[in-house]
């Protein structure tokens, strides 16, 4: 298992890929791939929901922090090369990191202490799952954040379809199916985030979470934040993503011109499945739980690996990097309700099996 305690000796903090340590009453979690912006693998949730679950019965702890190592971001999200691999292989190594990752998070909904997490630069995909589930979820200046799945053929997961469909309005299906990187301002609007920090006083907050109750701490350090530009488009928003037909969404959008004629157009170039089922995800989970959002964020999951779009997107975004993705189907019109049912069918003993309380919060 990739992990170490900063605590220990110098060779196993600087090989290991996530840090604990324990400060005052501060647990302290540093995600520490900068050169990835640490983007998770699989040993990495391992060890976080190892130690979490280990703090939770520790006394000595009162508050968890987690924080991305260097200046780049917290987290842009999972390992996509990694998975792309593994698709390659055909092997079992994504549905095993993902049955994991989707335990984190419900973990760290249902925390029993104060989580903080420090949203800081990019928190992409899963790094929106190791934060903004979390109790006291703090954005900065440099935040950059999102769940840009569709870019490559994919679909929300780490239960942001359920944190999206309980944006304002449709804030949060335009966010998705666009998979746009919004600003720490957005995120507050979004409902991702809870408090503005500049990222010149998270140093000073994470010393003050050693000896100070979370909520007093962030008080002292939270200000004011920037307007919302995404805000400041809801009536062109709610207007057009309250349909629950892609193709009706995109003519809305090109019908009312400027911004939203530009997000019609930047959703066209996503993957025409990907959009359809992230739609039909964040319909489906509408008044769910957690535990139960993340099993049918599961099941799309797997459908995705056996499916071109995936891979496609992998390819083209990350591998040979040439941005031109050949979608199969090629357009929204082409892409049937009966496809996109078929990625949500029961798939008996590969369910995903999650224990959750009775109390399901995100």
């Amino acid at each position: 298992m990739a992990a170490g305690t900063a605590a220990g000796t110098a060779g196993a903090a600087e090989t290991a890929e996530v840090l604990f340590e324990r400060r005052g009453h501060l647990g302290v979690v540093t995600l520490n791939r900068p050169k990835a912006v640490n983007a998770l693998n699989s040993g990495m949730v391992e060890a976080m929901f190892e130690q979490l679950t280990a703090w939770a019965d520790d006394d000595a702890v009162a508050t968890v922090l987690v924080r991305g190592a260097g200046d780049r971001g917290l987290c842009a999200g999972g390992d996509i090369v990694a998975i792309y691999r593994d698709m390659l292989a055909g092997g079992s190594a994504t549905a095993d990191f993902w049955a994991t990752e989707y335990r984190l998070n419900l973990l760290i909904a249902e925390y029993p202490k104060p989580y903080v997490a420090f949203m800081d630069g990019l928190v992409l995909g899963g790094g929106v799952g190791i934060s903004a589930h979390g109790s006291v979820r703090l954005v900065t200046e440099r935040t950059r954040t999102g769940m840009p799945e569709t870019t490559i053929g994919f679909v929300p997961d780490v239960g942001g379809t359920l944190l999206l469909s309980r944006s304002p309005g449709e804030s949060g299906t335009h966010a998705a199916l666009t998979g746009a990187h919004l600003s720490g301002a957005d995120a507050l609007f979004l409902g991702l985030a809870d408090h503005f920090v500049p990222s010149a006083s998270l140093p000073a907050l994470a010393e003050a979470l050693e000896s100070s109750t979370a909520d007093a701490a962030v008080a002292r350090f939270a200000q004011e934040p920037p307007a919302s530009a995404l805000a400041a488009q809801r009536g062109w928003i709610d207007a057009a993503y309250a349909s629950d037909d892609a193709e009706e969404i995109v003519r809305r959008l090109r019908a009312a011109g400027g911004e939203a004629a530009d997000a019609a157009a930047t959703i066209e170039a996503k993957s025409p499945t990907a959009v359809k089922l992230t739609l039909e995800s964040l319909r489906r989970v509408r008044g769910l739980p957690l535990a139960e959002t993340l099993a049918q964020e599961y099941r799309v999951g797997l459908r995705s690996l056996a499916g071109p779009d995936f891979r496609e997107g992998i390819r083209a975004q990350v591998v040979d990097k040439d941005r031109n993705p050949q979608w199969k189907p090629a357009s929204l019109a082409e892409v049937t309700a009966d496809d996109v049912e078929r990625y949500f069918a029961p798939m008996g003993a590969r369910e995903l099996q999650l224990r959750s309380k009775e109390s399901d919060h995100v």
